[in-house]
């Protein structure tokens, strides 16, 4: 028991194999190419992380479950479009961009959340975390582009690049939705919405099988499919929630900058992808946007921590 119980008080150690197993996430899509299709992953990734939520929380829901009733529209809206559209939309994207790419547009997902709650509470915004925001920018442009201007003035960018994008807009609009969550154990609402993701991408995986896309995995589709589902999706979501309980949501969220240098890194190692220079240039530009946006939002004596 002592193995465990010291290893579950490791944030550190926690924080950074959650977002090790997002990024594998991105990996997994990428290898996923000719084994299985999108939407087949993502459907058999929620209906296997709702069963196995369900197992372990069943009991709890239906005692919270009075407590999320009345929210149940904005929970299915949440999980439709953070869940099941966001993982949709980076499959779809692994067919059309590279991992690399895939990873460091991720990071661009502190910052449309930065701008969400602008626009949406009316959080302000410094003029350091608006130069944040501009270096990150700066740096998606980068990546959407390879590198070169010329496909800015022009308008032409690599659909994959643009699923991707829209990827981070969806999440970023459930990140901010967290904020008015029901008041339920997180891995409580966690069982509901991967339930909610299951179910909401059933049409669309009939849309993909009418149109003659669908393609149910192979061995080494089921290998994805089972690996997305116990990592990235179950064990992240708990590694995190004690992460967060451990050292606070504040300092938790850093570590989520970790997703663009892990997606990188393993995209080279084991899909053996090229790492430009504009991606050096576009990793720097969007860590470094984050990082000066944090550093302005930090409390001074967190800052000199």
């Amino acid at each position: 028991m002592s193995r465990p119980s010291g290893f579950y008080s490791r944030p550190i150690l926690l924080l950074s194999l959650t977002t090790l197993f997002w990024s594998g996430n991105t990996i997994a899509g990428k290898i996923a190419v000719g084994d299985v299709s999108p939407m087949a992953i993502v459907f058999i990734r929620w209906s296997l992380v709702c069963a196995l939520m369900w197992t372990i929380n069943g009991r709890a829901v239906v005692k919270h479950w009075a407590d999320m009733r009345p929210q149940l529209s904005m929970i299915v809206v949440m999980a439709a479009f953070g869940f099941t559209g966001f993982n949709a939309l980076l499959y779809f994207a692994a067919h059309q961009t590279t991992a690399v790419n895939i990873g460091i547009l991720q990071g661009s997902i502190p910052m449309m959340v930065l701008i969400g709650a602008l626009m949406v509470f009316k959080t302000p915004v410094s003029l350091q975390q608006f130069v944040g925001v501009l270096l990150t920018i700066t740096g998606v442009l980068a990546v959407a582009s390879n590198g070169d201007l010329a496909t800015i003035a022009n308008l032409e960018f690599n659909a994959g690049d643009g699923f991707m994008l829209l990827a981070c807009v969806f999440y970023s609009g459930y990140t901010l939705a967290l904020r008015e969550r029901p008041k339920v154990p997180g891995l409580v609402f966690f069982t509901v919405t991967s339930t909610i993701a299951a179910l909401v991408s059933i049409p669309f995986l009939i849309w993909e099988s009418a149109a003659g896309a669908l393609q149910w995995p192979n061995v080494v589709g089921w290998l994805i499919c089972i690996y997305i589902a116990l990592f990235p999706s179950f064990l992240s979501q708990v590694f995190f929630m004690r992460g967060v309980e451990l050292i606070g949501p504040g300092r938790a969220g850093v570590f989520v900058n970790l997703i663009p240098i892990f997606s990188a890194l393993l995209a080279v190692v084991l899909l053996g992808e090229n790492f430009e220079l504009y991606h050096g240039f576009a990793l720097a530009l969007v860590l470094g946007g984050i990082w000066v946006s944090e550093r302005a939002s930090a409390p001074k004596k967190q800052r000199r921590l």
